[in-house]
């Protein structure tokens, strides 16, 4: 099968953080001329992001619930996979730490470039990144990868939140299925939340009031690097704790929530969830990447667990914005770190994000000129 003038391009996406991440690089790079094909597993709302951009793609293989269906899910698609790109003799393969690209790439003859900024993904990152042709990662990641290591100032979140690829909506309240629980205001007309309004620490729209706005998210643990990891304990705790001092909490949630916070989970469309995080006065949560995703926004995260990262150590050493605890921290403990953040005034977190976007780039751009300069090569 013969390639386009600019070249054939496969993409592989096994978490919606993939999807967030190649998204706008698709887009430009078929702007250039390249044709993208896109491969996708089955993980949580990766689908449902993937269809909301509009972005063409074929499932391999679906999701798995224990280390030996990952086992066999993995393998099917590494099989799958490796047939599609025999046929299509792609130029280039990208990936986030994907094993199975950096495999399918030495049966033609093209150029694997995987991306990663997950020191701890040790099982992932042995199987893939000795293997593949360029290794990408933040300046920030603690491991030298050797002479295919490349690394650059930024972060994977800027790929799809540097402020020249993101607007935060602040209609986004609206979209959540207002309750008398949450304390949400309705929307008016024009789909904005009513009331009066002021600047959060993101830069959005944030509704005024005594109210602290705080977004919850606790994870399910079943990514490959995760699984023997548990979560926060004492969440029924911590969430009273932040209620009474009039903080109102909404939960996203990748599994069941008990019963005294299901009215708290957020009924929110998968690709609205960085509109909300701007807007947030706090992000709290398990969650790597959406504490990152927070920081990047301007909103202070405070991200509990015992996973750590180079990119979480810079965000929290060299900027500010990201404060550590660890997964058994007592919630009245962790609520107190959450007031502590809460305190500290808007323009703050301003400045310390400008000081961010100054020092780091767009992650899009340097994913875009990466393909244009290996499939040059």
């Amino acid at each position: 099968m013969a390639t386009t003038a600019a070249g054939r391009v496969v993409v592989t996406v096994q978490h919606p953080a993939h999807v967030h991440f190649f998204r706008n690089a698709i887009d430009e790079l078929e702007d250039r001329g390249y044709d993208v094909r896109v491969f996708a597993r089955e993980k949580d709302v990766t689908e449902a992001l993937l269809e909301a951009y509009g972005i063409e793609y074929e499932r391999l293989a679906g999701s798995a619930e224990s280390p030996l269906e990952l086992a066999k899910v993995q393998a099917t698609y590494e099989y799958r996979l490796l047939k599609r790109v025999r046929r299509l003799n792609p130029d280039v393969m990208l990936a986030i730490g994907e094993p199975a690209v950096a495999h399918a790439s030495a049966a033609v003859d093209g150029h694997s470039v995987l991306f990663t900024d997950t020191e701890h993904a040790t099982l992932s990152n042995a199987l893939a990144l000795p293997f593949a042709d360029l290794v990408c990662t933040p300046r920030a990641f603690w491991d030298d990868r050797g002479s295919s290591h490349y690394t650059y100032p930024g972060y994977h979140e800027l790929a799809y939140l540097h402020p020249d690829r993101f607007s935060p909506d602040p209609s986004v309240l609206a979209d959540l299925e207002p309750t008398v629980e949450t304390g949400l205001p309705a929307a008016t007309d024009g789909g904005a939340a009513s009331g009066a309004e002021s600047v959060g620490p993101g830069g959005a729209t944030a509704t005024a009031g005594d109210e602290s706005l705080v977004v919850l998210r606790l994870i399910s643990w079943t990514a490959a690097h995760d699984i023997g990891q548990e979560g926060m304990a004492g969440v029924e705790r911590l969430v009273a704790d932040l209620e009474r001092e009039e903080a109102t909490v909404l939960v996203s949630a990748e599994g069941d929530l008990p019963p005294a916070l299901a009215d708290r989970r957020i009924d929110l469309a998968p690709d609205r969830m960085h509109d909300l995080l701007a807007h947030a006065d706090l992000f709290l949560g398990e969650s790597a990447t959406m504490a990152i995703e927070s920081a990047v926004l301007g909103t202070p995260s405070l991200y509990v667990s015992d996973l750590d990262a180079g990119v979480l150590e810079e965000l929290q050493t060299r900027y500010g914005l990201i404060r550590r605890l660890e997964r058994d921290a007592e919630p009245s403990r962790v609520a107190a770190t959450a007031r502590e953040l809460l305190a500290i005034d808007d323009s703050t977190w301003r400045e310390r994000r400008r000081t961010l976007l100054d020092e780091t780039i767009d992650t899009t751009e340097f994913v875009v000129n990466t393909v244009e300069r290996v499939s040059d090569a």
